[in-house]
């Protein structure tokens, strides 16, 4: 009981300085000029600001901070140290730009902060192999979040779910401190997405998708369940990150069809297709929270359900309907959508 109370406490004040921090930074935003302008390749048509992410980092950090006792804080240090770096990262690529490569190097040296405090993927048992993992996993998930920021409102949305997801099933397995870093990054998300859902008035930037993208990963990799079990929930962190990995899954190999650079942005990504299909923006953003909430009531029923037959069973129709809807997608007519470019 007294757990819950915490953890409702850390949303709803994770939520309000989100949600204060962001109409600070975007009143600054206007006043300083941090705009993310239209152009070729983009969906907005009008100077929106940027920075968003530093109003969700400053509800994460800060009301984690106050709603948890000393000891989870230190032993969350490793998580708010890389969650700290990769904001800085993102701030200075949102502000000034900055080229893939050392992007990617901070990206490593944020997963390089979790191996350091003892958070890595025990998936094989071989220690460098579970390390390559972890990095590859960190920076998969970091550039999938980051990829999924395209359209109003559905990367922190995306977000919100997982991390809903991931705090019911932290507390499920009594892991206090993946429920409390979780809960604290849901109501900051939530706070932000009040000036985000379209037609929004903030983008997060790299400053915020960044940020979601580590932590969620680090969610992922933090979770833990009975040694027993691992054959049926080794799954579950990819299950409830299914969007992100699935829309970065749709542009690779489109991208690599086509002839066009990875690194490139463009109005290629699900929710582009969508758009094509005949859906508006709301109604894009709201199937795709849809598909995101059904992975993750999957992965409750895996984690509380103790059938493997039944865990096999339901990722088997999980994949099989992402296959599907890979095919589909792919064949959307993207002819007038113009040429790949960074949003």
């Amino acid at each position: 009981m007294k757990v819950n109370l915490t953890l409702t406490l850390t949303v709803l004040l994770s939520c309000l300085i989100s949600l204060t921090g962001t109409y600070v930074i975007r009143s600054a935003a206007l006043h300083f000029h941090w705009l993310d302008r239209p152009g070729q390749g983009k969906v907005h048509a009008t100077p929106i600001p940027l920075l968003g992410g530093v109003g969700i980092y400053a509800g994460f950090v800060i009301a984690f901070w106050i709603t948890n006792s000393q000891t989870i804080l230190q032993q969350s240090s490793a998580v708010l140290a890389g969650a700290t770096l990769i904001t800085i990262i993102g701030l200075y690529d949102d502000l000034r730009g900055m080229k893939p490569l050392p992007k990617l190097i901070a990206q490593i040296l944020a997963a390089g902060a979790l191996i350091a405090g003892g958070i890595y993927a025990q998936v094989t048992g071989i220690y460098s192999l579970d390390i390559a993992i972890t990095v590859f996993w960190v920076v998969g998930i970091c550039n999938a979040q980051n990829l999924l920021d395209n359209m109003d409102g559905l990367s922190a949305g995306v977000a919100a779910i997982a991390c809903f997801f991931f705090t019911l099933l932290a507390v499920s397995q009594g892991q206090v401190i993946i429920a409390a870093v979780s809960a604290a990054l849901l109501g900051a998300t939530l706070g932000f997405l009040r000036f985000n859902w379209h037609p929004a008035t903030i983008f997060m930037g790299d400053t915020g998708s960044l940020l979601l993208g580590f932590l969620l990963a680090a969610l992922g990799i933090q979770l833990r369940f009975p040694s027993d079990l691992v054959l049926r929930t080794w799954m579950i962190p990819i299950l409830v990150l299914a969007v992100p990995i699935f829309d970065t899954t749709l542009v690779s190999i489109s991208r690599l069809r086509r002839g066009l650079r990875l690194t490139d942005g463009g109005k290629d990504h699900v929710s582009h297709r969508l758009r094509k299909m005949g859906l508006g923006v709301r109604q894009s953003v709201g199937a795709i929270y849809l598909a995101s909430g059904v992975c993750g009531t999957v992965t409750l029923l895996i984690a509380l359900v103790h059938n493997t037959v039944l865990t096999y069973i339901l990722t088997a129709i999980v994949i099989l309907a992402g296959l599907t809807a890979l095919f589909i997608l792919e064949q959307v007519d993207l002819s007038d959508t113009g040429q790949p470019q960074r949003r």
